[in-house]
């Protein structure tokens, strides 16, 4: 190559270089911004899924877009959280809609709700059956935009310190039940009682409570609930695949560049899908840990599960009466829900018995 080739091309390559630098940084602006969680930083599957939503957004811009993540309490309290995104004290937050089911029970239908679907049939629905659009129609009157930012899997029916065998056996049980689901067993005698995470042990100790539902096996070993209620109760009905969602000001996700809010979404369904993967790894040595230290795994059996879910029918009837943006959302988590369970009742189950059977017989 000749000199003046050469010095041609290194002026070109320095232009374009010239050129790029102020293009890029105009595609990605300084921006910081505060998310308050809803949970504390030893639930470190659940909290940490803010985490991973911050350090993902700041990997890919550079450092430019900062998103700092404050625990429950550190802010706002934990259930306070998007009441401060809608409010704009801080631009996002990491929670759960059925927390605000008493503002609104559409709050809790993008979330979870009793006897609707499993984690997977739930992400179904959001990314692929119009889920995502039609639970943010409701949260644009809120002030806020929505996106899916977590699923524990099907959770525990709770910790109890006595058996529960019957219908009969719900009749005056205490037991510490937050909203929806509490609402559907107080239909069948059960008194709810709302009490914090970190009341409930005493309460289950000093007999202020006979029962309490948690999460599962990784979150609720910490808390060490085997000790004063060793029946461990399954499954969590009105927990099948509960979404926790990041709740962002919608004025403040309305003003990124296009390329920042792709990178939300993008990074959303990520955390998404890590968190469930989290538990799914963690549940099984955790419930083996349980057991071995004195835990009681007991199923519902089929006539409570029968009665709880025509309660939470009767329940259902009674808001899609009164309510239009809950019944447009359980509508189309309805009509998806039987062909999911269609579907899944085919390969799924049958793959997954066989497999159970040689798990119990030794030979996996």
């Amino acid at each position: 190559m000749d000199r003046r080739s050469f010095l041609t091309k290194a002026a070109v390559g320095t232009a374009a270089v010239g050129l790029a630098a102020p293009a890029l940084a105009q595609a990605a602006p300084k921006v910081t911004w505060r998310l308050t969680s809803s949970f504390p930083k030893s639930l470190d599957t659940i909290y940490g899924g803010a985490e991973v939503l911050s350090k993902m957004v700041s990997e890919a811009t550079d450092g430019n877009f900062q998103i700092q993540v404050f625990a429950a309490g550190e802010i706002v309290p934990g259930l306070q959280a998007a009441d401060a995104a809608a409010n704009a004290t801080v631009e996002a937050c990491h929670t759960v809609g059925y927390y605000y089911w008493g503002k609104d029970p559409t709050w809790a239908v993008g979330a979870a709700v009793p006897f609707a679907l499993s984690a997977r049939g739930m992400n179904a629905w959001q990314y692929h059956g119009g889920g995502i659009d039609l639970y943010n129609e409701f949260m644009a009157k809120q002030g806020l935009v929505a996106l899916p930012g977590g699923n524990t899997g099907v959770q525990m029916g709770g910790w109890f310190r006595k058996e529960i065998n019957t219908v009969e056996d719900l009749k005056g049980l205490k037991m510490r039940i937050g909203g929806f689901a509490g609402k559907v067993v107080e239909k069948l005698g059960v008194v709810p009682q709302q009490i914090a995470g970190g009341d409930i042990y005493p309460s289950l100790e000093k007999g202020t409570i006979d029962g309490s539902e948690w999460v599962g096996p990784y979150d609720d070993e910490k808390l060490g609930f085997y000790k004063v209620a060793p029946y461990y109760y399954y499954p969590g009905w009105w927990e099948g695949g509960p979404t926790v969602h990041f709740m962002f000001n919608k004025a403040a996700y309305d003003g990124l560049p296009a390329a920042y809010q792709s990178l939300l979404r993008t990074a959303a369904q990520a955390t998404d899908a890590d968190m469930l993967q989290k538990y799914d790894y963690k549940n099984p040595f955790a419930l083996k840990s349980l057991v071995a230290n004195g835990a009681q795994l007991r199923p519902f059996s089929p006539e409570i599960l029968e009665a709880c879910f025509n309660a939470a029918n009767e329940v259902y009837a009674e808001m899609e009466a009164n309510n239009a943006d809950f019944k447009k959302i359980w509508e189309s988590i309805k009509a998806f829900r039987a062909e999911n369970y269609l579907w899944t009742q085919v390969a799924e189950y049958n793959y997954d018995t066989f497999m159970m059977i040689q798990q119990r017989n030794g030979k996996l």
